[in-house]
């Protein structure tokens, strides 16, 4: 006697063909994202290794000499162990806001799936280069130094790839929250890049580069066996990403204002995934009829694109001066242990997670994307004062700020770097032509990659006139981010405001 069909296919076979290939998207992409900050977590994990405490073990058991570094691992074994290892992470970063404008262009005129996949495997492969040093024995800094770069440069393959791949699948509707929720996969990485480093951290610590290193590649293998770029390419309804009609509006802004960026969508991601799919499946798309990729200047050209690129320089400013200085800062001012710096630290990126999802959910409700982050940034930036100034009065306080500063500061950056970088790249003004995705993302991820590098350098250089001066910087990179997108908020409010004299005026059918 057979068995019953198991209940998870009963339920696959339940869904539409379009929900089916656009949740295998949503998870693919996930997943890859998630190997990506899992791969980049290792070298934060493995520098307390690289110069640890050695007095703290005893005399050398090799000699009797009485240094106090002879457990380290050259060259990081020297005063100035500090620099080098600013050095290692500037190498990565720098490397990788140069090569994001870069990629975007080939991820434009190469299929994704070769592209993104191809960059899993060479981030694989650096990344376990550098933990192949600990057996190889290399005690030399141009070795790391490079390795670093190398992998800055292949890392950049990731974002461009998966935010066009997404946008493909999913339209405006929805696209905030979907995001928002997806966008998750940068704390899920960075938790178990964590988790797995910490494993061998103290045995051997090239295991915790080579692990992750083979578990991207083993992803990226997954991603071009299952990855589809289009939904065209297996038969299924592409997404609406604008509304035809000027007359019907779901988030308030308007389309008749002629307002190319205020434009809004009625289709929700899995709306349409029963009604129309049977209405695009006997016409794929021809690899012929495919639109010319937008070149860079066109890519700027397009409305919106200048202001949030610079934008999200100073959001991610302030979001990776966080990721980087936080743990510090608690244990200077708060004057917790390590353990409890690095626990609270985390509650951080709690709060992006949270921030992220709200972001996108308002977003979605009102149309508005730019006043979304502008009022998160204004927000902000006197909660940044207060948690300076109140934050450290008991674990409770410092727990509830963090995941409130967390969800101002990284909101906006998780709208930008997803459900603004789809919409711009699916803009109206392309008159069709969605070739701009993965350049458009990499415009705006490169431009703040550049705040990225700069944020925790100026922490740096700043936090030895006291901490108050650093807080001082970065409420002043979240007002700057609010100012720049001024232009854009305007248009919106503008467009808000045209809606409603036209819900008085006429009546609606």
């Amino acid at each position: 006697m057979r068995a019953a069909l198991a209940p998870g296919v009963r339920l696959l076979r339940a869904l539409p063909r379009d929900s089916r290939y656009r949740g295998l998207t949503l998870v693919l992409t996930f997943l890859c994202y998630t190997s990506y900050h899992l791969s980049r977590k290792p070298i934060s994990i493995v520098k307390s290794q690289l110069h640890p405490n050695c007095s703290a073990l005893g005399p050398n058991p090799h000699n009797d000499s009485n240094s106090s570094t002879w457990c380290s691992w050259a060259p990081f074994d020297g005063d100035n162990y500090k620099e080098l290892f600013g050095a290692l992470d500037n190498a990565f970063l720098v490397a990788y806001a140069i090569g994001m404008f870069i990629s975007g262009i080939f991820g434009e005129r190469l299929p994704l799936r070769y592209y993104l996949s191809g960059g899993m495997v060479l981030s694989g492969l650096f990344t376990a280069l550098f933990g192949l040093g600990y057996f190889w024995d290399i005690h030399v800094l141009w070795y790391f130094i490079v390795v670093q770069v190398c992998n800055g440069l292949v890392q950049t393959t990731g974002w461009p790839s998966v935010v066009a791949c997404v946008g493909n699948w999913f339209g405006k509707g929805k696209r905030g929250l979907i995001m928002g929720i997806w966008n998750s996969h940068t704390s899920v990485g960075n938790i178990l890049g964590s988790l797995i480093a910490g494993v061998w951290v103290s045995s051997a610590w090239g295991l915790s580069f080579i692990v992750p290193g083979i578990i991207i590649a083993a992803v990226g293998i997954i991603c071009f066996f299952f990855l589809v770029e289009y939904p065209e390419d297996v038969g299924c309804s592409p997404p609406l990403h604008h509304m035809a009609s000027d007359e019907e509006d779901a988030g308030g802004v308007t389309t008749s204002e002629k307002d190319p960026e205020a434009v809004t969508s009625n289709e929700g991601p899995l709306s349409i995934s029963g009604q129309s799919s049977t209405d695009h499946s006997d016409s794929p798309t021809e690899p012929a009829e495919e639109p010319e990729a937008i070149s860079f200047l066109g890519a700027l050209r397009i409305p919106g694109v200048v202001e949030f690129s610079l934008c999200l320089l100073f959001a991610k400013l302030v979001s990776y001066t966080f990721l980087y200085w936080l743990p510090l800062y608690i244990v200077n001012v708060a004057h917790f242990g390590a353990k409890e710096a690095g626990d609270l630290s985390t509650l951080f990126d709690v709060g992006g997670i949270l921030g992220g999802i709200f972001a996108g959910l308002i977003s979605d409700y009102t149309g508005g994307r730019a006043t979304t982050c502008c009022v998160m940034l204004v927000i902000a930036a006197p909660m940044l004062f207060l948690y300076n100034h109140v934050g450290q009065n008991g674990i409770g306080t410092s727990i509830a700020m963090l995941i409130v500063c967390g969800a101002l500061v990284n909101g906006p950056y998780a709208l930008i770097t997803t459900a603004v970088s789809a919409d711009l790249g699916t803009h109206e003004s392309l008159k069709g032509n969605a070739k701009a995705l993965s350049t458009v993302t990499a415009i705006i991820d490169g431009t703040g990659s550049i705040g990225a590098a700069l944020g925790p350098l100026l922490a740096g250089l700043i936090s030895p006139t006291g901490w108050n001066n650093v807080f001082y910087m970065l409420i002043a990179a979240d007002v700057l981010a609010c100012l720049l997108l001024a232009r854009v908020v305007v248009k919106e409010v503008r467009g808000w405001c045209g809606y409603m004299a036209r819900k008085r005026g006429f009546k609606e059918f």
